[in-house]
């Protein structure tokens, strides 16, 4: 019996064996170039320490030896960021010396993290102006998904804009997992952004987002057709969301053409596939929903309150 179950797995050896040469691109066997996705998401964490200086730190900082702190989390991200960089490029030329072009995209990245803390800061503070059951900034720098998502993605955007290949995605997949909030890293986004809740957002690659925009939970800035594949790369596919903007629970925005004006509020499940001038209010008529007790029906009338004084 012993001896029949040994020549069995041998068996699937030799077989599991003969797919790696039928499928090469499901097999990497030097791994000396390989993106360490640990170290990826270790440099998330170091990254948001140094953004969010103290929220996230293992021990208790003080204002005089911050400047050795920081110094030293400096040198560590840059050392590895630039190691898995010059990983990341090579996919494009595998044969390629990028040690060079590493160093001074890491150099590049890390001197943008003074803007990108200006930034993040007007998406906390949207965070807490947005949503009356915040307790204070500091709960929402702690805990909530939203501001966390916007973080890494904000980070993947800028290595997305300077060529970095692969990285930005990952970032970005760990923050989806982690939250269900699924950002592009190429998507281009202004100031204040608040999501609320989030769970279940998809913003896509060419999206482009104004400034002082709020969005729920579920909705979806996508393409209205992936059937061209990679014929439509570098393509818009993606809405444009104008300035003040808020996009309620469960609405699609779909189509690169799709512009919403500015000012517009979009009630939840809409489905939105034209451009929407500025300052309009788009809503889904209530289905005829039927309400029953064991006594008698129940009134309608509380369903003729403005829907929108509740929404605004």
């Amino acid at each position: 019996m012993s001896q029949k179950l040994d020549s069995s797995i041998n068996d699937i050896v030799s077989a599991i064996i003969d797919s790696y040469r039928s499928d090469e691109y499901l097999i990497r066997v030097d791994s000396t170039y390989q993106i360490n996705k640990e170290i990826i998401i270790d440099l998330l964490e170091k990254l948001r320490s140094l953004i969010y200086i103290g929220f996230f730190s293992h021990k208790p900082l003080k204002f005089d030896s911050i400047e050795y702190h920081v110094g030293e989390l400096v040198e560590d991200i840059s050392h590895n960021l630039q190691k898995q960089i010059c990983r990341a490029l090579r996919h494009r030329k595998p044969d390629g010396d990028f040690d060079h072009e590493s160093a001074v995209i890491t150099h590049r990245f890390l001197s943008r993290i003074p803007a990108l803390r200006s930034l993040l800061a007007t998406d906390v503070e949207a965070s807490y102006e947005g949503d009356p059951a915040a307790f204070s900034k500091d709960e929402i720098i702690l805990s909530y998904p939203g501001i966390y998502a916007i973080t890494v993605n904000r980070l993947a955007h800028e290595l997305y804009l300077l060529g970095v290949p692969l990285i930005p995605r990952m970032m970005t997949e760990h923050a989806h997992s982690l939250t269900g909030i699924d950002i592009h890293p190429g998507a281009t986004i202004g100031h204040h952004l608040f999501i609320d809740h989030g769970t279940g957002l998809v913003i896509g690659e060419t999206t482009v987002i104004g400034n002082h925009v709020k969005i729920y939970q579920g909705v979806t800035l996508g393409a209205l057709s992936t059937r061209g594949g990679h014929l439509l790369d570098g393509v818009k596919r993606h809405p444009t969301i104008e300035s003040h903007v808020t996009i309620y629970a469960g609405a699609s925005i779909l189509g690169g053409s799709t512009v919403i004006g500015e000012g517009v509020v979009i009630g939840s499940n809409a489905f939105i596939t034209t451009s929407i001038p500025e300052k309009t209010k788009v809503s889904v008529k209530n289905t005829d929903l039927q309400f029953m007790t064991d006594k008698k029906p129940v009134s309608k009338e509380f369903l003729q309150d403005d829907f929108w004084d509740y929404m605004i």
